[in-house]
């Protein structure tokens, strides 16, 4: 048997319509693609410049198309850092140095944060709020605020030119700790008593209820690992010795007093390769990113 399928007359067919692009939205798109090429231009003149050598670029006859020296100005730069003029450290070093202080930082501040979010959310001790607040009042304090009494403990503590220093003082933040508090304050009181019925301890409920809920930790992983992979000012003073270095300070260092004692072509090449990790964070990150930025179910 043939059935027809017939559309009941108390629903209205509503076929769609072909939306014709106005002024306004290729205005949109303009502006959004001339804000891309200025900030994405320096970008790719830094790439093009990594591929040739250095007496283009130091006559100022850099092109717009790439050269045939990148093979040798990567090889170069990641295996010793050693220019026609300058002497230096392997690139290796540096990006090695940035990735422990980039990953030891975000992981800590999620795991630090996040534990302390859970007891002044979910445990009812004296003085909870006054210890919050504290740890809310230091996100007016920036590491450039204290600066000389931190610096002045970690020399005490005889942790210059360490990991340690490195990555301690800035392990602590306020900011992920005051987003997991009003995210766990949105989780109902029925699912906390549900985990009490069930037999589950304040530790069970954290591990297997609160972390799978938790998905801004992605979303504040990739913030804060690019915060640790781009600190300047405090690597700057806690290590003395170059193969201590970040890759921000080695770049910095890189270059000379003058033209004449820089090495371009090196220092660009390093410039690409130190923005290939936050990069790759952000690209395979990008899923639970945007979900831990848009996630509203609870």
């Amino acid at each position: 048997m043939r059935v027809l399928r017939v559309w009941p007359r108390w629903i209205p067919r509503a076929w769609p319509r072909r939306v014709t692009p106005g002024r306004s939205h290729w205005l949109a798109h303009l502006v959004l693609i001339a804000g891309v090429a200025t900030f994405a231009f320096p970008v790719y003149m830094a790439i093009i410049g990594s591929t040739h050598d250095l007496g283009t670029i130091a006559r100022g006859e850099l092109p717009l198309t790439p050269g045939p020296h990148a093979i040798k100005n990567y090889t170069q730069a990641w295996t010793s850092g050693e220019g026609e003029r300058v002497r230096g450290t392997p690139v290796r070093r540096w990006m090695l140095n940035s990735l422990v202080m980039a990953l030891a930082i975000a992981t800590g501040k999620i795991v630090i944060s996040i534990l302390s979010a859970f007891a002044v959310a979910f445990f009812a001790f004296p003085l909870r709020m006054f210890f919050f607040w504290m740890i809310f009042v230091t996100l007016m304090l920036p590491v450039e605020v204290r600066i000389i009494p931190t610096y002045k403990v970690v020399s005490d503590l005889a942790m210059i030119n360490t990991y340690q220093g490195l990555i301690i003082p800035l392990i602590a933040s306020a900011t992920a700790t005051l987003i997991f508090r009003q995210f766990f304050l949105t989780v109902p009181d029925e699912m906390v008593d549900a985990a009490k019925i069930d037999g589950a301890g304040p530790m069970r409920f954290f591990w297997s209820i609160l972390i799978p809920l938790s998905s801004s930790s992605a979303a504040l992983f990739v913030i804060l690992f690019i915060y640790g992979w781009n600190q300047y000012l405090w690597p700057l003073l806690i290590t003395t010795r170059s193969e201590l270095n970040t890759v921000v300070i080695g770049i910095t260092k890189m270059i000379g007093v003058g033209d004449a004692q820089t090495d371009w072509q090196l220092i660009m090449a390093t410039s690409v390769l130190a923005m290939l990790p936050p990069v790759a964070v952000v690209i395979l990150m990008q899923r639970w990113f945007v979900k831990g930025l848009t996630e509203s179910e609870k």
